[in-house]
């Protein structure tokens, strides 16, 4: 039977189309190159075009172009194209179009072009070995775009997180005083919270890898060239200070951002891991009020507050840890301020008490849980493993509830119980997790409260025998 011939193979065109994919994805080799040589157009226009604006075309890009180098960002996720653009010398390409061109959206695609590739090792390490690229990716920390320093922040933040190159940058941001200068403007003026979230995590991740340069920027107070100026940015910059920056930053991100309060609650915490950190806190012009009123404010009422359900301490164990880490080290230090008298502070002894409070109750659910799910094993083991972040916030709350305690006098004790700061609920809780290895703030404060409430000492010290046997 006769019938049309089959019409011919596609083959060919699999095989063509094939040849053109960019590794195992879908996307086209060609595609991508064209749109690579057409960004090289942009920033080296056509010279004999005496009718093109020049200005205009370093500000601005056409829609398709802007269309098309979005796609390209998007793209640079997958590392098969990451490798196509390293291949065809994207980042070259790049490092064009930061020295030409004056339109910001393409410069903070191009910067976020090279955050993507980043993400991948052997990139990563390509892009941080080049000198000439780093420097000019840390000169737009000094920019006065907000989407471009959020993009050059995240590609540090990647960099910063790789082993194999964090030192690269580390070493080529402390050889770069301008850094010091663009970061603290950026803490103390923006109101971009996504931005100062970025931003603290690339400080914070900067004082965890190096101490020096910790150190450095405590001590740094001059005022520094930050390069070439913009429009939107002052010629001649503060004269920045570490702390107060950092403060700035927190109070924008307090209310509707806990991720980024955690993060500069936690640099305010690395920063009393050395005695310059902890004078520059506690010898700021105020004497440290401004940070002792913050973090007080944090705690007695915004953080883990009567009305919350115990479980969130949870949530807010790493940021607690991080603020009353910072208020022991302050309370230690400045125990002649009028600020940290315990008249002024009974709230917080109430507010360390309910943290242990909370943390207990955690701990009661944990093991319920834990034996509802493996009875046989909870048995055999007697205990479930404590959460580990929350024992370093019980470590805590124990050295500065200890070292307050130490300090209450009759008639401090007597507004607490007023107050209800304190009664013999919190007292029994407050010695539970003090004893036996605080006995003597305990003792001292047990003192003064047999002359505030005898009858409650007596008996707290039936529920503590420890404490009878030793008087």
């Amino acid at each position: 039977m006769d019938r049309n011939p089959s019409p011919p193979s596609s083959d060919a065109e699999d095989e063509q189309a094939a040849g053109d994919s960019i590794g195992n994805t879908v996307y086209s080799k060609h595609w991508l190159f064209s749109i690579l040589t057409k960004l090289i157009e942009v920033i080296s226009p056509d010279k004999s075009d005496s009718n093109l604006n020049r200005e205009e075309v370093q500000t601005e890009l056409d829609e398709e172009m802007e269309n098309d180098i979005y796609k390209v960002w998007d793209m640079s996720m997958d590392e098969d194209v990451a490798l196509f653009l390293q291949e065809f010398n994207a980042p070259d390409i790049f490092m064009g179009v930061f020295a030409k061109s004056k339109c910001p959206r393409l410069i903070e695609i191009c910067v976020g072009i090279l955050g993507n590739m980043a993400c991948f090792q052997d990139i990563c390490m390509s892009i941080s070995k080049d000198d000439n690229l780093g420097q000019m990716l840390l000169q737009h920390l000094c920019d006065s775009d907000s989407p471009t320093l959020l993009e050059t922040s995240r590609l540090l933040l990647t960099c910063l997180s790789q082993a194999e190159v964090a030192n690269i940058w580390v070493e080529r941001i402390r050889e770069n005083p301008s850094v010091y200068d663009c970061v603290c403007f950026i803490m103390s003026s923006s109101t971009n919270a996504e931005l100062l979230v970025k931003v603290g995590e690339v400080v914070d991740k900067l004082f965890d890898l190096d101490e020096e340069l910790m150190l450095n920027w405590i001590k740094n107070g001059s005022c520094q060239s930050v390069g070439q100026s913009t429009d939107d940015s002052p010629e001649e910059r503060p004269d920045f200070k570490i702390v107060p920056c950092v403060l700035e930053a927190a109070k924008q991100v307090r209310s509707d951002n806990p991720e980024g309060l955690d993060v500069y609650m936690h640099i305010l915490q690395l920063l009393t891991t050395v005695d310059e950190g902890i004078q520059a806190i506690v010898q700021s012009p105020d004497g440290g009020r401004e940070t002792w009123t913050l973090l007080y404010g944090l705690v007695c009422h915004e953080l883990c507050q009567p009305d919350d359900p115990p479980i969130i301490i949870q949530e807010q164990k790493s940021v607690l840890a991080s603020i009353l880490s910072v208020l022991s080290a302050m309370f230690a230090s400045q125990i002649q301020q009028e600020y940290v008298k315990m008249r002024k502070n009974m709230p917080l002894i109430g507010s360390l008490i309910r943290i242990f409070q909370n943390m207990e109750d955690c701990g009661k659910r944990s093991f319920d849980n834990s034996k509802k799910s493996q009875p046989e094993e909870t048995e055999k083991s007697g205990t479930v493993e404590e959460d580990f972040h929350l024992k370093i916030l019980k470590d805590i709350c124990c050295e500065l509830l200890s070292n307050m305690l130490q300090e209450l006098t009759k008639e401090n004790i007597l507004e607490g119980l007023n107050q209800g700061h304190l009664n013999e609920q919190k007292c029994s809780c407050a010695f539970q997790n003090l004893l036996p290895l605080y006995f003597t703030s305990v003792e001292s404060f047990l003192e003064a409260l047999r002359e505030a409430d005898q009858t409650l000492a007596d008996s707290l010290e039936k529920r503590f025998p420890s404490l009878r046997l030793q008087t």
